[in-house]
């Protein structure tokens, strides 16, 4: 049984780095142009750069989107920089575009070519022409089931690609219009407003300013809203499809978001790879993905196609139980206190939980503080403040500090 890769979204050079310390078997990542993400931090060519060399420390693998649908102007500047990835030593690129694809095999001939779920390859002949075309990997559209993947693995050699965990999208495959008429910003050139996200009314044509909710709702309704995908339950099901990558959605997310679903991917997969007959769900893994901000989960389209039970109507509906608080920079194994950069108000007298790689949270009190001068505090209030606190088990690096909310929120 071939153990798949777990492949994690890397919005920035921190989110990277905590990938790949909570588990994560490759990252892929935008830099400044030609990716669909072109309102996150991504990568300028030195942190590329910097992200290659770490992930390589730790023979893991670094993927880099060039996944737009580019127009002429788009192209200006591009064999260079692909040229310049493939010198930085990147493990791959992830495109959609056949104009792309064309300058990069000109630009980069030995460069692994990723095609990107963008370019919605829904059945095994579209994939098997990619294949003869020399792609290393297809990432299949969304739309597909189970059943449809193993039919595709059974047509073709090369690797395939899905995503196990994250955000749905309104449009098939991603290519969406909806961003583009309503602001203006191209969804497939990398500038999406996630307008599928935002609240809807209907107004007649001869009644302008006078709304009508679509549903019987006065707050009127998020026709478009899609519920978030989880795939934890089912790890079996895509170990045995053929799948060679589990890929989490998620570049614009939270560090916090990044570390707790790659970790629990991971304890997951490893599980069933250590002992596939007696293989469980655990409660906790169903729960820490409760900690994190998510919409409602599904199963997407794995068991055929989606329904009204997918979408969620009434609301934005952002969930989660815990707040991230802060993340661990140092720790003073002869003193027992870390060094923590704060990311949320901590105070005295809350009950923390402190999560790191490979070993279960703990929960302990935050009893005392210290600001960066040794000076006792009751509360860090400033974003990233530096602060020391004790601890009651030895932690890591990159540990991270969390806080049970008393109602879940609606962003």
């Amino acid at each position: 049984m071939k153990k798949p890769e777990l492949l994690a979204p890397a919005g920035n050079l921190e989110k990277l780095k905590m990938a790949f310390l909570y588990g994560a078997d490759a990252a892929y990542l935008g830099g400044k142009a030609y990716g669909l993400r072109a309102f996150n931090d991504n990568f300028s060519e030195d942190e590329i750069a910097e992200a290659v060399a770490f992930a390589h420390n730790l023979n893991k693998k670094v993927y880099v989107t060039v996944n737009i649908f580019p127009h002429n102007e788009d192209l200006a500047g591009l064999p260079e920089y692909i040229r310049q990835l493939d010198r930085i030593g990147v493990d791959g690129l992830i495109i959609a575009d056949a104009g792309v694809f064309r300058i990069a095999r000109e630009a980069a001939p030995e460069l692994p070519i990723h095609v990107s779920t963008q370019a919605n390859n829904t059945n095994w002949s579209s994939v098997l022409f990619w294949q003869n075309l020399g792609v290393r990997r297809v990432v299949l559209a969304r739309e597909l089931s189970l059943e449809e993947i193993r039919e595709i693995r059974s047509h073709v050699q090369l690797e395939l690609e899905a995503f196990v965990h994250g955000a749905m999208c309104i449009s098939y495959s991603g290519r969406c219009l909806m961003s583009n008429y309503f602001t203006g910003r191209d969804a497939n050139r990398g500038e999406c407003t996630q307008s599928c996200r935002w609240k809807y009314h209907l107004m007649e044509e001869t009644r302008p300013g006078e709304f009508y909710p679509v549903l019987e709702d006065e707050r009127g309704t998020y026709i478009f809203n899609s519920k978030d995908l989880c795939l934890l339950p089912h790890i079996p099901d895509l170990v045995n499809s053929g799948l060679n990558s589990f890929k989490v959605e998620g570049r614009m997310k939270s560090v916090h978001y990044v570390a707790t679903v790659v970790k629990v991917y991971r304890e997951a997969i490893d599980s069933f790879l250590q002992d596939p007959a007696h293989y469980t769900v655990r409660p906790e893994w169903l729960a820490e993905l409760q900690k994190i901000s998510h919409r409602d989960y599904t199963t997407g389209f794995v068991f055929g196609k989606t329904t009204h039970q997918d979408q969620i109507y009434w609301s934005k509906s952002y969930l989660q139980t815990h707040d991230f608080i802060g993340l661990v920079r140092e720790y003073d194994a002869a003193r027992g206190w870390a060094v923590v950069e704060q990311r949320n108000n901590m105070k005295i007298g809350e009950e923390i939980e402190i999560v790191q790689p490979g070993k279960p949270p703990f929960v302990q009190t935050l009893s005392a503080m210290t600001d960066q001068a040794g000076n006792s505090i009751a509360v860090a209030p400033h974003p990233q403040q530096i602060v020391m606190l004790p601890v009651s088990q030895p932690i890591v690096p990159y540990a991270m500090l969390r806080r049970k909310v008393v109602k879940p929120s609606d962003e």
